[in-house]
C-alpha cells in the first residue's frame, strides 16, 4: 500500500475513532442527563401531592394535568396496598421488603424502571417512590409512585442519537476530506525529497530544500541540504583531482620528454656520425645533463611520495642557522650571478634552529632556487630572528610576485605560476613547493606566503623548539 493511502487512512481512522468515542460518551451523558431530568420531575410531582396533604380532589386533579405528560400516580399504604386510584382489586406496589423498608425509615426511591405497570400490563415504566408519614406523631403511613412511560423517555433519545448519527455522517465526510489533504501534504513534502533525490543522483548538486525548522520533515530537508553540500565540494574535489592528475600526467611527460627527445637526437648523430668531431665531447656533456635532469626529476617525485607518506625519518637537532644559511647562499651563489640577483643573509650569529640539518638544507634550496626563478637582477634577502619558543626564517625576493589565486595553488605538484618557465636552465620540475610543504609538515612546522604581483613575494618559515628548550 503507497504511503499515501497509509497517511490518509491513518489520519482518517484517528479522527474516527475521536468521533466514535465522543458519539458514544455523548450519548450516554445525554441519557443520563434525560433519566435524572425525569426522576427530578418524578420527584418534584410527588413532593408536590404530598405537601398537599394527599386530598381525593388534589389527587384527582393532579392525575388529570399530569395524564397529559402520561404520567401517573399512585398511592400506597403502609402495609403495600394501593389506596389511590380506588380499585376493586386490592393491588400492591411489588417492592421487595428491602425497598420497603427503606421507605418506612424514609428514605426515597430512586428512578427504576419496570416491565409492567401495576395492573399487570405489559409496559415499560420509570418510577420514583416518595414515603409520607403522619402530621401528628410521623408515623410512616405509606409512599406514592409516580411513574412516567419509557417510551416517551426513549423517543426523545431515539431523536437525539438520530441527530447524532446525522452529524456522525457529515463529519465522517469531512474527516475523510481533511485526512485527504492532510495526506496529500505530507506525501508531497516526501515526494519532493524524492525529486531532489533523483536530481542529486542524476548528478545535480545545486538543489536545496526549504527548511522551516518546524518538524522532522524539515530537520530531514535541512540533513539533506548538508548533504547535498558535502557531495557537491566532494564532487569538486574529485573534478579537481581528476584535472590535477591529468595535469600531472602531462607535466611529467613534458618534463621527460624534452631531455629524452635531446639525449635520441644526440644518440641518433653520434651513431650515424653526423655530429663533427669536435662536438661530440659538448654533446656528451649535453646527454649527461639531460639524464641528471631525468634521475632528479624521478628522485623528486620518489622524494616526494616517501615524504607525504611519512616513510622518512626526521633526525632533529639544534643547530646553527647563521652558518647553515651563509653554507647553502655560497651553493647557489653561481645560479643568483647569472639571474643578476643578490642574496644578502641577515641573521644573528648564534641564532639556533632545531630541524632536521639535510631537510632544512633541502628546504632552503628549493626556496631560494624558487626566488631565483622568478627574480631578474633583484634583491633575494634571508632573515633570521628568534623568539622565546621558535625560530623564524624569512625569504623575501623582489621578483614577478604572484595572485592571490596563485598563491593558493603553488603548493600543488607540477604547478608553476609563470607559465612560460617551465623550462629554465636549472631544469626545475614544479615539485620543490610541494616537498618544502610536506617537510614543513613533518617538522610540524609552519610555512605562510604574501605576495604582490610586480614586487615580490615573501616566505616565513616558523620551527619551534624542541619540548622543554627555551631562549629565556
Amino acid at each position: 500500500m503507497k504511503y499515501f493511502y497509509q497517511q490518509m487512512l491513518a489520519f482518517f481512522a484517528v479522527i474516527l475513532t475521536l468521533l466514535v468515542i465522543m458519539g458514544f460518551s455523548f450519548l450516554q451523558f445525554a441519557r443520563n442527563t434525560t433519566y435524572g431530568n425525569t426522576e427530578k420531575q418524578l420527584y418534584g410531582y410527588a413532593e408536590a401531592l404530598i405537601s398537599g396533604g394527599l386530598q381525593q380532589d388534589q389527587l384527582d386533579n393532579g392525575q388529570l394535568v399530569l395524564s397529559n405528560q402520561g404520567v401517573t400516580v399512585s398511592v400506597f399504604s403502609n402495609e403495600d396496598l394501593m389506596i389511590y386510584p380506588k380499585t376493586d382489586k386490592a393491588y400492591s406496589s411489588g417492592l421487595s421488603e428491602q425497598d420497603l423498608k427503606k421507605l418506612a425509615a424514609g428514605k426515597r426511591l430512586s428512578l427504576t424502571v419496570r416491565q409492567k405497570d401495576f395492573y399487570g400490563n405489559d409496559q415499560q415504566m420509570a418510577i420514583v417512590y416518595l414515603p409520607f408519614f403522619t402530621q401528628d406523631n410521623g408515623v410512616f403511613s405509606g409512599f406514592v409512585a409516580v411513574s412516567s412511560p419509557i417510551s416517551g423517555i426513549e423517543a426523545t433519545l431515539m431523536a437525539l442519537r438520530n441527530n447524532l448519527f446525522s452529524a456522525f455522517l457529515f463529519s465522517s465526510l469531512g474527516a475523510f476530506i481533511i485526512s485527504l489533504i492532510f495526506a496529500k501534504y505530507q506525501v508531497n513534502r516526501i515526494n519532493r525529497l524524492r525529486r531532489a533525490t533523483h536530481t542529486v543522483a542524476g548528478g545535480g548538486f545545486d538543489i536545496q530544500l526549504e527548511n522551516h525548522g518546524r518538524d522532522e520533515f524539515d530537520d530531514l530537508a535541512g540533513d539533506f541540504n548538508s548533504m547535498v553540500n558535502s557531495l557537491k565540494s566532494s564532487q569538486e574535489e574529485i573534478e579537481r583531482q581528476e584535472n590535477r592528475r591529468r595535469q600531472f600526467m602531462a607535466d611529467a611527460a613534458h618534463e621527460m620528454r624534452t631531455p629524452l627527445t635531446t639525449i635520441n637526437g644526440l644518440l641518433e648523430g653520434l651513431e650515424h656520425d653526423m655530429i663533427p668531431e669536435h662536438q661530440k665531447q659538448r654533446s656528451i656533456e649535453l646527454m649527461h645533463n639531460e639524464t641528471r635532469r631525468l634521475i632528479r626529476l624521478v628522485n623528486e617525485n620518489l622524494d616526494y611520495e616517501k615524504i607525504r607518506s611519512n616513510q622518512i625519518i626526521l633526525r632533529k637537532q639544534s643547530f646553527n642557522a647563521h652558518e647553515a644559511l651563509e653554507m647553502i647562499v655560497e651553493q647557489l651563489s653561481s645560479k643568483a650571478q647569472t639571474a643578476n640577483d643578490h642574496l644578502i643573509v641577515d641573521c644573528p650569529l648564534d641564532m639556533q634552529i632545531y630541524a632536521d640539518y639535510d631537510r632544512f638544507v633541502q628546504i632552503m634550496v628549493n626556496l631560494i632556487q624558487n626566488a631565483i626563478q622568478f627574480t631578474q637582477d633583484g634583491e633575494i634577502k634571508l632573515t633570521g630572528q628568534m623568539k622565546p619558543h621558535e625560530s623564524i626564517i624569512t625569504i623575501e625576493d623582489s621578483g614577478i610576485g604572484m595572485e592571490a589565486k596563485e598563491v593558493e595553488n603553488i603548493w600543488e605538484r607540477y604547478y608553476k605560476a609563470d607559465v612560460s618557465r617551465k623550462n629554465t636552465l636549472y631544469g626545475e620540475s614544479g615539485l620543490g613547493l610541494a616537498i618544502v610543504q610536506q617537510l614543513m609538515n613533518l617538522h610540524e612546522a609552519t610555512i605562510t606566503v604574501e605576495s604582490i604581483p610586480g614586487k615580490g613575494t615573501t616566505f616565513t618559515l616558523v620551527f619551534p623548539f624542541e619540548e622543554g628548550h627555551s631562549t629565556n
